[in-house]
């Protein structure tokens, strides 16, 4: 009904044109809804307006799939806990696949391009055999080896135990975190503003060695589409590149070392999936919609008082709707600076996955039973009764 957009209101002929627009619209009120940066977009907003002494109000709400804009006041977002009840269903769904069939590894890549939280939410509902978390990954400066020998180690347990099959989850955004990679990718943004990849590759003598031996580590298909096209941010578009294909490619050669070397005689096959849009578009979940039923009327009232510059927060979610407690937060609380294109600007920060937190630690305590044994756990579709 409304669509949405992806543009931030940044420049001042941008700020002067959502004036002119509530102006002309003759708006008590504006209710921002989105994520970390709609939610910056709004406190910036909510700011000028008053600057300007305009009657406009602006209030905001929190919605991201990603479930990365998170506070004490805010303890999620609407559309997570739909989209990882779908992305859940479809993995169980892939899970009794790969138990029927008995031969093939599935790679499944998740939405979430920043955090990780989808994969550990759809990790603690479906079990899978080996689910990366791109936090950990990141807290333990691990490599693309490391991480390509812990599923290949898994791979090769599992085929001592007579299963030939499995289920690996991968958060969208699991290259950001690998620090080696992040040097890569540094390089090469600084390498294509300036200069032109030719055929024989002489450009390559402009990255480092480590970055270079890395490079030509990856398989084909990865090493273009690092060199696609950048986003209008000058940013490699991690979207587009198969991080699912690119493990099963790295996963197939280190089984072709040890079958070499005596250490693994069974056969790999690996499938790659991607669930992306499919779940952020379902229809709402019992709990997503009496949470934005909440979080709408939290905001009408908010507008209603004359507040501006607030998120909608709804708390206790834990407990029965009827004793959740509906109010508004200051977003300047929830706001950092950060340094983008040069500038120090003030941001809403990131709530990445936190691994002294109680969701990780009941996947650390159980993963390693999941690897080696069967605990699949296929949820099936959402039930909207109830």
């Amino acid at each position: 009904m409304i669509c949405s957009g992806r543009d931030k209101i940044e420049t001042p002929e941008q700020f002067q044109q959502a004036e002119d627009t509530v102006n002309r619209l003759d708006l008590d009120g504006l209710v921002v809804i989105g994520g970390d940066d709609s939610n910056t977009n709004a406190c910036l907003l909510g700011e000028y307006f008053r600057g300007r002494n305009l009657k406009t109000r602006v209030i905001g709400c929190p919605k991201t799939i990603d479930g990365d804009l998170k506070c004490k006041e805010v303890p999620t977002s609407f559309g997570f806990d739909t989209a990882c009840k779908i992305y859940s269903e479809m993995i169980g769904n892939v899970m009794t696949d790969a138990r029927s069939t008995g031969k093939y590894y599935h790679f499944v890549r998740l939405m979430g391009r920043a955090a990780s939280h989808i994969t550990l939410e759809c990790a603690l509902q479906t079990h899978p055999n080996v689910a990366l978390i791109g936090e950990e990954v990141a807290e333990k400066k691990e490599t693309l080896k490391n991480v390509t020998d812990y599923i290949t180690d898994v791979v090769c347990k599992r085929a001592e135990l007579g299963y030939n099959y499995g289920v690996v989850l991968i958060p969208e955004g699991l290259i950001d975190f690998i620090p080696e990679i992040q040097k890569l990718i540094a390089e090469l943004n600084e390498i294509l503003a300036h200069d032109v990849v030719d055929e024989a590759g002489a450009w390559k003598s402009k990255l480092e060695p480590a970055s270079r031996e890395l490079f030509d580590f990856l398989p084909k298909t990865i090493q273009e589409q690092l060199l696609l096209e950048r986003d209008p941010h000058g940013n490699v578009q991690v979207a587009k590149i198969e991080t699912e294909k690119m493990l099963i490619a790295m996963v197939e050669t280190e089984l072709e070392k040890r079958r070499a070397a005596g250490k693994y005689s069974a056969h790999f096959r690996g499938q790659s999936h991607f669930f992306g849009y499919e779940g952020r578009c379902g229809l709402p979940t019992n709990f997503d919609s009496s949470y934005c039923y909440a979080l709408g009327y939290g905001a009408g009232a908010l507008l209603q008082f004359g507040k501006t510059g607030l998120i909608s927060s709804v708390g206790n979610l834990a407990a029965p709707v009827e004793e959740w407690t509906v109010g508004g937060t200051a977003l300047t609380a929830l706001m950092d600076v950060e340094r983008r294109h040069g500038k120090n600007k003030p941001v809403i920060k990131k709530a990445m996955v936190e691994l002294d937190a109680a969701p990780f630690k009941k996947f650390a305590s159980l993963r390693d039973e999941w690897a080696s044994k069967n605990r699949y756990i296929s949820p099936g579709p959402i039930q909207f009764s109830g």
